[in-house]
């Protein structure tokens, strides 16, 4: 097993988004983050721990939608950042967008919630859970129902008795170091989520994955630091990114004399980068070369 994965607990980005792939996890989360039932949710596992060119980075939320076609987009947030609130906006923007994008009207847009699970104190209130709609600033009587929420767990409230004791237990859980996090909160959900943790640690497929996520994101910090430097640079991150795609490969079995010959021969790192995409989407060696 991977130290670094073995070691990871639930509030890091990659061991969170793993996490609530899965369909029934992310279903008690969302029932316990809004007090609410919720009979099934929709994992859209394209948007789930990849590497997004167009961001120039790396994305680990989690996208979602119920039975009622409503959407979720949840982040874990381990370090504190001043523009939560815009980036917030930036989040439920996109999801509008995508959607006006493939036909809907105005008038049949979803209801939309962005939330934050932070693992601190974003407005320094002392509550488990902060949620914001937007209201009419000269009368309570008049709603603008956009049906847009966005929320701000926080593992470090004190309000126990403002919420239920389900969310409680679960961001103590997400609160916990490592060894704390292996012990019994006395919550079935929490045992729940614990066994998935267990899972994902012991999967190959999760390991290799975890890797290259690593790979990427120091990659891409050597990207932002390459500046100025000389071309002989670039051609090391060319190779490195090739490097990476034939390792995301290797997990589909030997690969062809033509296809490491295509893939070495490509020059164009941004190419490399979306073909990085397309292999850890694809199901099989045939699913990715078909969508090379």
């Amino acid at each position: 097993m991977n130290t670094l994965l073995k070691n990871l607990t639930i509030k890091n980005n990659f061991m969170f988004a793993a996490v609530m792939s899965d369909e029934e996890n992310c279903k008690g989360f969302l029932e316990r983050a809004l007090s609410m039932k919720i009979d099934r949710v929709e994992i859209n596992t394209e948007k789930n721990i990849v590497y997004h060119p167009e961001y120039k980075g790396v994305r680990l939320d989690v996208y979602a939608k119920d039975e009622n076609n409503t959407r979720y987009n949840i982040e874990m947030q381990v370090l504190k950042q001043s523009a939560l609130g815009r980036r917030s906006r930036y989040y439920q923007s996109q999801m509008d967008m995508e959607l006006l994008a493939k036909g809907c009207e105005y008038a049949e847009l979803p209801d939309s919630y962005v939330i934050f699970l932070c693992d601190f104190d974003p407005f320094g209130e002392r509550k488990y859970r902060y949620t914001f709609r937007t209201a009419c600033e000269e009368t309570k009587k008049v709603s603008l129902k956009d049906g847009r929420c966005i929320m701000f767990l926080n593992t470090c409230g004190e309000d126990e008795q403002d919420v239920p004791k389900e969310l409680v237990s679960f961001l103590r859980f997400v609160h916990a170091d490592l060894k704390e996090s292996q012990t019994d909160f006395q919550d079935d959900y929490v045992r729940q989520v614990q066994k998935s943790v267990t899972h994902i640690k012991g999967s190959r497929e999760m390991e290799e994955r975890f890797m290259l996520l690593e790979l990427l994101m120091q990659d891409e910090r050597r990207e932002g630091r390459k500046e100025g430097r000389k071309e002989g640079r670039k051609a090391g991150e060319l190779e490195g990114a090739q490097e990476m795609l034939q390792m995301a490969l290797n997990r589909f079995g030997e690969l062809s004399e033509n296809l490491l010959k295509t893939l070495h021969q490509q020059q164009d790192i941004e190419v490399i980068r979306k073909w990085m995409e397309t292999a850890l989407q694809a199901e099989s060696l045939d699913d990715f070369i078909s969508k090379m």
